[in-house]
């Protein structure tokens, strides 16, 4: 496992329990060059996910993918880390829970656009105007308006 902070491979376990939702493994680890800490999740691999994108090729689902697009969309938001990563957690709660081993791409940004209504309404925005490719400003007060018009 690699440190987020200064890249260094050589890290220890620390400290290991289950997660609060009891389908991972939580494991505080520190980093043996520069002696920060950070956390980890390990979850059990069952079959792999494919996602379907737009042109119809397949990839594997890759979590990475949902937290930058999430993290991009949240810059300068009063959204904690921790909220983010929930957020991806119940996501991909949603996403595994399906029997199909296959998901399109527009069946995760549906998802990731309902979570994040709820969490924060201008990371919303923002990642609608990139996901549904606003073309000009009417896009943009078109969807704000149905924002409006919900509360």
């Amino acid at each position: 496992m690699k440190c987020p902070f200064c890249n260094a491979s050589d890290t220890k376990v620390i400290d290991s329990r289950p997660a609060d939702d009891n389908s991972s493994i939580r494991r505080r680890r520190q980093c043996e060059t520069c002696g920060k800490r950070f956390t980890t999740y390990e979850k059990l691999e069952t079959m792999p996910l494919m996602v379907i994108k737009k042109d119809n090729s397949r990839e594997l689902y890759d979590r990475s993918k949902i937290e930058a697009g999430i993290l991009h969309s949240c810059h300068k938001r009063p959204v904690s880390p921790q909220q983010i990563s929930e957020t991806i957690d119940e996501i991909e709660n949603q996403i595994f829970n399906k029997e199909e081993r296959e998901i399109e791409t527009s069946a995760i940004g549906e998802l990731v656009m309902d979570k994040l209504k709820d969490l924060d309404e201008v990371a919303y925005v923002r990642f609608a105007s990139v996901y549904r490719e606003f073309k000009d400003v009417g896009t943009f007060m078109e969807e704000i308006g149905k924002l409006l018009k919900k509360d």
